[in-house]
Order: C-alpha cells, then sequence, then structure tokens
C-alpha cells in the first residue's frame, strides 16, 4: 500500500535502509536466543534513563528511543511472524521463553496511581505476567500517601503477586545480561499500548496478522511521531480510537448478557436489537482506522477538513486596495511599479496603496477584491497562507526573482477557500512539511506562471474545488505532484510536472455518491517521476479482481490495451451515451499519444460503471429512466496533447483498493 509514495509509506526507505546497514542474521543467530538484542548489532544496545520524581528509583533501561526496523523485525523475525490474531498471546509467550530472564532482575512497577521498586522472582509466560515481590529498602512514590509499605504488600496479596509485564521498567544493569529482557518487555508493553486492539481476536485470519494489523499500525506510529500525518487526521485518529473501545465495550456487554439470558423475552429482543445497533457502529469506526492506518489510503479518504476561515467579504468603506509587498524599495522599481501596475494609464480611478514587507502580513490585511503585488526579493515565512476572499495576488517580475519559501514546522503552506482567487508570477518553496504545498479546499484557484518546490504531497484539489493551472512548473514531491479529489474540477494547461513520487493522482469512485473529478489536461509534460505519470485510484470491482489475479497483481496494475481490454472498452462504449462515444472517437482520431490514449480509455470505461451505478439507484427509487445527458456532464472534458517520458513506471498506471 505504500506503492504510491505518500508522506505515510515514506518509512520504508528508512526499514530498507537500516537492513542494509543492518546484516541479515544467519540460520543459526535466529536459533540461538541471544542473537537479537545482542550489544555488538546496531541500535540493540540500550542505553540509561534516570526516573523522574522526588524518589530515588536506580536508573532504568531507556527502550523509548527504538527505531523502527528494530520494532518492525523484532516483530515480524521474532515474535508474530505469521502468526493468526487468535494466536498471538502463544507466539508472545513463545518468544519471551527464549529471551527472559526468569528472575533475579529488578524493575519498577508504574501504574496511573504509583510507582514502586520490585524485584521479579517468576515469570508466567502463558498469562505474560510476572511473579514479584518489594525490594528492601522499599521505595515508593506516588499521587497519595496512603500507600505505606503494608497497604502495598496488601494489594499485592490481592494481586497474588503477579503483575503485567507491561507495567514494569526493568532496572539498568551494566553488565549486558538484562537487555534482552529490558527489550522483551519493552517490546510486549509497547504491543498492547499501541498496536493491540481488542476487537482483533475477532477479526477474520485468513491473513496473517502482522501483514493485516501490526505493520500499518507500526507505520503510522512513526510517522505520527515523525511528524508526517497532519495534526487534524491525528487528533481524528485517536478520537476514532477511543470512540470504538468505548462501543466495543458496551456491545461486549450486551452481547454477553443475552448468552447469558436463557428467556425469550421482551427485553431480550430489545437487547438483540441494541447489540445490533452498536456493532454497526464498531465497524464503522473500525473501517475509519483501518483507512487512516493504511499509508496511501489515509490521504485518499481520511482527511477533508480545511480551517474553515470566514472569508471577510468586502471593506466596509467599499474601497478595494493593492498591497505592495517588499523589503527595501529602490527609487528605480518604485518608478517601474507606477508606470507597469499602479497607474496604468487605462486606469481612471486613483488607487489605495498600503506598503508591507511581509507578504503573509500583506495577504491577511486583505479583503474582498484586493491585489497584493509582490516585489523581487527572497521572502521566509513562518506560518501559512490562509486565503478566504477573492484576491489576486502577483509577482512583479519573474518568478525565480520572487520567492516564498516557509519556515518552521506546520501542517499547510497555502490553503484556499475563496471563490475566485489568482495566484501568478511566484515561485513557493516548502520545508518540513506535513501536508501538501496548496490545498484548494473550496472554490477556484487559478495558478499562473508559478513555481513550486515541493516536499510532501504538491498540490491537492479537494472535493467541490476548481483548479486552473497554467503555465507552471511543480516539482520534488515525496508524493504525488497533484492530488484531484472526487467531485472537483481541475484543468492543467502547458505544465511541467516532474521529479515527484507520482505525477498525478486521481481519486476517483471513492464511493456511489461521489461524482467523478471533471479534469482536463492539455499540453502538459510530466516526466522523471518515480512512479507513474498519471494513477487512477479506483475500488476493485469483481472484473478487476479477475483481471488483478490474472496479472499476479494486487496493487497497481499498468493501463495496457490486450486484445480483451480492447473488446472490454467496446463493451461500455456501446452503454455510453452517444454524445460522450463520438467525443471518444474524435480523441482516437486526433492522433493523440499513447499516455493520453490510456486516460481517456480508462476514465471513459470508469465512467460508465459510475452511470450505470446511478441508474441502479435511481431504479431502486423508482425512477426507470436515466438521464443520459447528465450522466455525460460527469465525463471528463479533454486529455489531450501531453507528454510523458522517463516516468518510471510509465505513463499511467491503477490503484485498486
Amino acid at each position: 500500500m505504500a506503492g504510491l509514495g505518500l508522506p505515510g509509506g515514506s518509512e520504508a526507505g528508512l526499514q530498507e535502509g537500516a537492513e542494509e546497514a543492518k546484516p541479515a542474521p544467519t540460520q543459526e543467530d535466529e536459533d540461538a536466543c541471544s542473537d537479537y538484542g545482542s550489544r555488538d548489532k546496531p541500535g540493540s544496545a540500550l542505553g540509561r534513563a534516570v526516573p523522574d520524581g522526588s524518589v530515588l528509583f536506580p536508573d532504568i533501561f531507556r527502550t523509548d528511543h527504538l527505531l523502527f526496523y528494530e520494532r518492525f523485525k523484532a516483530y515480524q523475525d521474532y515474535i508474530l511472524a505469521d502468526c493468526k490474531a487468535s494466536e498471538v498471546k502463544e507466539f508472545t509467550a513463545e518468544y519471551l521463553e527464549k529471551v527472559l530472564e526468569p528472575s533475579g532482575w529488578q524493575a519498577v512497577w508504574r501504574t496511573n496511581v504509583f510507582e514502586v521498586l520490585v524485584e521479579v522472582v517468576d515469570v508466567e509466560y502463558s498469562a505474560l505476567k510476572a511473579v514479584v515481590q518489594l525490594c528492601e529498602p522499599f521505595l515508593c512514590e506516588s499521587q497519595v500517601s496512603t500507600f505505606t509499605l503494608e497497604c502495598m504488600q496488601e494489594l499485592l496479596e490481592l494481586k497474588e503477586r503477579r503483575i503485567p509485564l507491561q507495567e514494569l521498567w526493568v532496572v539498568y544493569d551494566e553488565s549486558g545480561d538484562f537487555d534482552q529482557t529490558a527489550l522483551a518487555v519493552e517490546h510486549v508493553r509497547f504491543f498492547y499500548e499501541c498496536i493491540w486492539r481488542t476487537w482483533d481476536e475477532e477479526e477474520e485470519d485468513d491473513f496473517d496478522y502482522f501483514v493485516r494489523c501490526v505493520e500499518p499500525r507500526l507505520r503510522l506510529h512513526y510517522d505520527i511521531l515523525e511528524h508526517r500525518v497532519p495534526s487534524g487526521l491525528v487528533a481524528d485518529y485517536h478520537n476514532y480510537l477511543s470512540q470504538c473501545e468505548e462501543l466495543y465495550r458496551k456491545f461486549l456487554n450486551v452481547r454477553n448478557n443475552i448468552s447469558s439470558s436463557d428467556s425469550d423475552s421482551e427485553m431480550e429482543n430489545v437487547s438483540m436489537v441494541e447489540g445490533l445497533k452498536l456493532y454497526e457502529k464498531v465497524e464503522h469506526l473500525k473501517q475509519k482506522l483501518k483507512l487512516i492506518e493504511n499509508p496511501l489510503l489515509r490521504y485518499v479518504f481520511g482527511y477533508q477538513k480545511y480551517s474553515g476561515l470566514q472569508a471577510k467579504g468586502q471593506r466596509p468603506t467599499g474601497i478595494k486596495i493593492t498591497h505592495v509587498v517588499s523589503s527595501t524599495v529602490m527609487a528605480s522599481l518604485l518608478q517601474s511599479l507606477i508606470r507597469d501596475k499602479l497607474c496604468p494609464e487605462s486606469c481612471g480611478e486613483e488607487l489605495e496603496i498600503q506598503f508591507h514587507n511581509d507578504p503573509l502580513a500583506a495577504v491577511n490585511a486583505c479583503y474582498e477584491g484586493d491585489t497584493v503585488i509582490i516585489c523581487p526579493g527572497h521572502y521566509v515565512v513562518d506560518g501559512m497562507f490562509c486565503i478566504a476572499d477573492s484576491i489576486e495576488i502577483e509577482g512583479y517580475g519573474l518568478p525565480d526573482d520572487i520567492v516564498i519559501e516557509k519556515q518552521g514546522k506546520g501542517d499547510n503552506f497555502v490553503d484556499c477557500t475563496g471563490a475566485n482567487i489568482k495566484i501568478s508570477n511566484l515561485k513557493l518553496v516548502q520545508h518540513d512539511a506535513v501536508e501538501g504545498i496548496l490545498n484548494v479546499h473550496q472554490g477556484k484557484t487559478t495558478l499562473e506562471n508559478c513555481v513550486l518546490q515541493c516536499e510532501t504531497t504538491g498540490i491537492t484539489v479537494r472535493t467541490s474545488a476548481e483548479l486552473l493551472m497554467k503555465n507552471s512548473d511543480l516539482y520534488g514531491a515525496k508524493g504525488a505532484g497533484v492530488e484531484i479529489y472526487p467531485g472537483s474540477t481541475c484543468t492543467l494547461l502547458d505544465n511541467g510536472i516532474h521529479h515527484c513520487k507520482e505525477g498525478i493522482l486521481i481519486k476517483n469512485f471513492l464511493d456511489e455518491h461521489f461524482d467523478i473529478p471533471k479534469i482536463s489536461m492539455a499540453n502538459n509534460m510530466i516526466h522523471n517521476n518515480e512512479g507513474y505519470g498519471v494513477v487512477l485510484v479506483k475500488p476493485t470491482v469483481a472484473s478487476d479482481v479477475k483481471d488483478a489475479s490474472a496479472e499476479g497483481t494486487t496493487g497497481y496494475a499498468q493501463s495496457t490495451q490486450s486484445s480483451d481490454e480492447r473488446a472490454h472498452e467496446e463493451g461500455f462504449r456501446e452503454e455510453l451515451p452517444e454524445c460522450v462515444a463520438d467525443e471518444l472517437e474524435l480523441y482516437k482520431q486526433a492522433e493523440i499519444s499513447e499516455g493520453n490514449h490510456e486516460i481517456v480509455s480508462e476514465l471513459g470505461a470508469a465512467s460508465a460503471k459510475k452511470s450505470q451505478m446511478h441508474r441502479k439507484r435511481l431504479s431502486e427509487l423508482g425512477i426507470t429512466e436515466a438521464d443520459d445527458n447528465l450522466m455525460s456532464q460527469e465525463m471528463f472534458v479533454s486529455i489531450v496533447g501531453n507528454q510523458f517520458k522517463w516516468n518510471g513506471k510509465g505513463s499511467f498506471g491503477t490503484f485498486l483498493f
């Protein structure tokens, strides 16, 4: 799923690089219980950490700095392997038997209420618990003063001196004898705190648990740690997780009450209805969690929010102001500016002008209809542009002479929600960001004669938004250069999109209630991208599954026209409205390039499927005749004259989910 290389999937590079630096263990090494975590291996030697608080506890092993690949290989190669969810506890116990010292080590037992120093005298591997006793002298720190030596001994007796391993922090020992013990306890703790879900055991075991659950959740954890996931999406994920856990507990209670009751009373029937409703809510939340956990689909489905900044509207005085941005103004520049922009001969009225030395301050001062003119210079801004009014931002000169560079971390750089925004003659440079360089959330944004030096995703065109991009150059995105959401309108004319992970990503047919995007692409040069020039994301249907299985692929399937596929396309063409079929025929007669033809064919077939789904919904509502003219409006506008060169996987591909 990380094939598209969106920000959430970039951890794979870290893993691969790390594995090259760390030699693969031999079979003899794997069989030796002392192999994993041995101190002579890179990254496995553990340091020490001083516990916080007023009580002088001994130092503990520091295990919170483990790299992604260390945890990945531990769970994949040593702990879980290809086990099912129902076998997780069994596999973990087998791992602990090999590496965990059964006794003779001390640990700090931590809960939400207290910390106390204990000594482990035995380990119950199958229960993932340690048998402990209090150390002498008695060391304890708590939020309340009632935890005396006697109270703690009584608490341990109630627990039969058995403590979950994940509540123990192993005391540091310089000899290295307990390094593997500390690592093993950390892996257990991390797994049950960050990976395991209470409902996992009831999931289907058709696929091994590591691939299905552990790897995507582990990647998401490190993507969040390394600030590659938008903060809003992180908040959504934790919110969904807490909701799901609460509803699942309620569902289990209802189910247990039903199963323990032998009566067939009305109360039991009510409980069954309540249980079904809870189950549906839990399943819905689980699907949302899975979408966010997937490094590709979290960006396809999971996050469509924006700042919600309200437009100011017209200035109370009704005056429109021209904002001039320049760090310093030379007399010659001012003369040229007055001649070309501020007092043109055609202007019949006086302009009110405000001067700024910061482009962000100028944009924030704008009202509806204002203009921002940015003079040549290199401007470094610490913040994000939120453009909610219809304004025009124009560089005075060539794009390479008017550079706006983002400083500091942040989810966004430029957010556009205004009804009609125009940005021209600028170079935008983005560093160390989570989301793309420009997001069009709603309204129309025109980008003309600009250069965009990206770092994550390039431009994102959200649902119901419109982008017109002309004569611009976009490069450097670790994800897609342009991401097009369903229901949006995107026109790309005479642009260069290159040296990105993917050129253009079309997020299409996410749900039957979404319209397809309306796309026009003419005379663009899409080249030197690592993956495909254009990628279409769409759901898997029966025919796609058959085709994918025939090709032996489960993710990408590059669109090449075999005789069967041509016949498949002709079948769809027979179902298309006549005007749309004629439009497709015109494109064929225009001798367009191979890459353009692939996109036209795929979008035409996909639109036919969309039309079938729409007519089916109308039929279910009792409407027997669908308006084909209306359906034709969902088709692409034009895709012609584009050049696709030196893209790593070809000009066009599809991603089935």
